[in-house]
């Protein structure tokens, strides 16, 4: 029939896909804001007004907020995760990244506002680099639904998500793991499969959930809510499912640490001493991170074998041209150290040392034990590689100055619960002015240390049994990231390519030819 139509009207093949793309005949055919791609998907999408736009940013600002602070509203971060999804159909690139920057923005000034103690006005540039990550999520995506269709859109939102997410906390100079989705569950244990899928994981799942309500929500707002509680509470119920079991009895270390900050070599033979006499069975003491500027002094080591106990303190060892390791030293019950490791991940713009050449596991009397330096346990590439050695236990002297205040604390206290539930490990956490944490290999906090708490005592028993197990994205993270880069390069060389291609001048619809009607 079309080939009988160009006989008719005598137009060139070009003339005619010139006119089924002109702007007057895509809004013919589907309406305001419709597009070639959408017509290939079966849907048009309706312009997004900015009162609308500005209520998404809104309810995803409200709902992560509200999701971190406190273990009864973890929940609603699904809800924010769907207003990033509902974002990416905003109907100009500008119109998305704007918002997905605007999100971003309002998230990282609350919750990182601790920066700005820190780095005073380049705080700024970092709350944006945060804040990019989400811009970047929300124009990509939005690409995808546009170019690629809705439903090829859609499936590869979770994919785009997990890939952004785990790049900018993993692989570059300013990775940051903070503040994504899998950590607002820290104090809501069995809530969601953390243990099964991994905090990457989580975020996969999350965005799944979302992306399948954006989906039915642009043919029917009902439809979209009720996938959104069905599909979420789906999710809570394979919580459960992450928790490792009990299993059978392992082995117990009666462990105590002492917060102490910057303190003086006296304080600490001090306070050591209180310890003894208060916890005289005590097997295991922890201190935290950069307790000594310098090698361990004699005298701490003499009183571990007065005591005939195991100490792990932080300190510092000399590294090639002037530099040094913050490195945790473990002494043994004859004063000589038996193992040390240095921290693997030193903190951008902080004088913290040489990272670490590699990784070690302290063959301990009680079995495989795996010592990792504060900022160490917030990334998955350094935990993965001391799970993959067999360790059973984790222990972690950590350094969070008091005058960073108690937001930056609680934010950092969020990680060793997830990290627990993730790898099926206990941990054992202390810091120099709280908030220290003994945590079961289920994620279950069983005692703390207050911040900031100078002096407070963290006791309990760290219960040693089976080797730790790595979660569903081990792979599944860095797959994203894979595919998310090819999106991300193939959309920015498919731009920059349409600069310099030679424009076709706009002659408009084709005129009839003499003897020819299309009626």
């Amino acid at each position: 029939m079309s080939s009988q139509l160009f006989r008719c009207t005598g137009m060139a093949a070009k003339d005619y896909i010139r006119l089924m793309n002109a702007p007057s005949m895509v809004g013919l055919a589907s309406g305001p804001g419709a597009t070639p791609s959408t017509l290939k998907a079966g849907v048009a999408a309706r312009p997004m007004g900015y009162l609308e736009i500005a209520a998404w940013v809104a309810i995803a600002t409200v709902s992560f907020h509200v999701a971190y602070a406190g273990a009864m509203g973890s929940p609603l971060i699904l809800l924010y995760v769907f207003a990033m999804a509902q974002l990416a159909g905003a109907s100009t690139w500008r119109q998305r990244c704007y918002s997905g920057l605007a999100v971003g923005l309002l998230i990282a000034v609350f919750r990182l506002a601790f920066f700005w103690h820190i780095f005073s006005a380049g705080s700024v540039a970092l709350w944006y680099v945060f804040a990019f990550w989400v811009g970047l999520f929300v124009g990509v995506a939005g690409l995808c639904l546009k170019k690629l269709g809705t439903v090829p859109g859609f499936v590869l939102m979770p994919f785009l998500w997990t890939g952004l997410e785990y790049f900018r906390s993993e692989c570059y100079y300013l990775k940051f793991s903070w503040l994504s989705p899998g950590y607002a569950f820290a104090g809501a244990r069995g809530v969601v499969p953390v243990g099964f899928a991994g905090v990457y994981g989580v975020g996969f799942l999350l965005m799944s959930v979302a992306a399948a309500a954006a989906w039915r929500w642009r043919k029917s707002r009902m439809q979209g809510l009720t996938v959104l509680l069905v599909s979420g509470t789906c999710l809570w119920g394979l919580g459960p499912a992450g928790v490792r079991a009990p299993g059978q009895p392992g082995t117990v270390v009666r462990v105590a640490g002492i917060q102490m900050e910057h303190p003086a070599e006296a304080e600490v033979l001090a306070r050591l001493k209180a310890l003894a006499r208060r916890l005289p069975d005590t097997q295991l003491v922890v201190l935290s991170e950069y307790t000594f500027n310098e090698p361990i002094p004699v005298k701490v080591r003499q009183w571990c074998e007065q005591q005939h106990v195991y100490l792990v303190v932080g300190g510092t060892a000399p590294a090639p041209k002037s530099n040094f390791y913050n490195t945790a030293f473990v002494i043994g019950p004859d004063g000589e150290i038996v193992f040390q490791q240095a921290k693997r991940v030193p903190i951008q713009f902080f004088k913290d040392g040489l990272p670490a050449p590699d990784q070690k596991v302290w063959e301990s009397p009680w079995g495989k034990i795996g010592i990792c330096i504060c900022y160490d346990l917030s990334y998955r590439q350094v935990m993965d590689r001391l799970i993959r050695l067999g360790v059973q236990a984790l222990i972690v002297p950590t350094m969070d100055a008091a005058e960073w205040g108690r937001s930056q604390h609680e934010l950092h206290a969020r990680i060793a619960p997830v990290r627990a539930a993730e790898y099926g490990v206990p941990i054992f956490r202390l810091a120099s002015s709280g908030i220290s944490q003994l945590v079961d290999r289920s994620g279950r906090t069983l005692a703390t240390a207050p911040y900031p708490g100078d002096g407070a005592i963290l006791q309990g028993e760290l219960e040693i049994r089976g080797s730790g197990r790595l979660p569903l994205d081990q792979w599944l993270a860095p797959a994203s990231t894979l595919l998310a880069g090819l999106l991300v390069s193939s959309f920015a060389l498919a731009a920059l390519a349409s600069r310099f291609r030679r424009p076709i001048p706009d002659s408009g619809p084709p005129a009839r030819r003499p003897g020819c009607s299309l009626s």
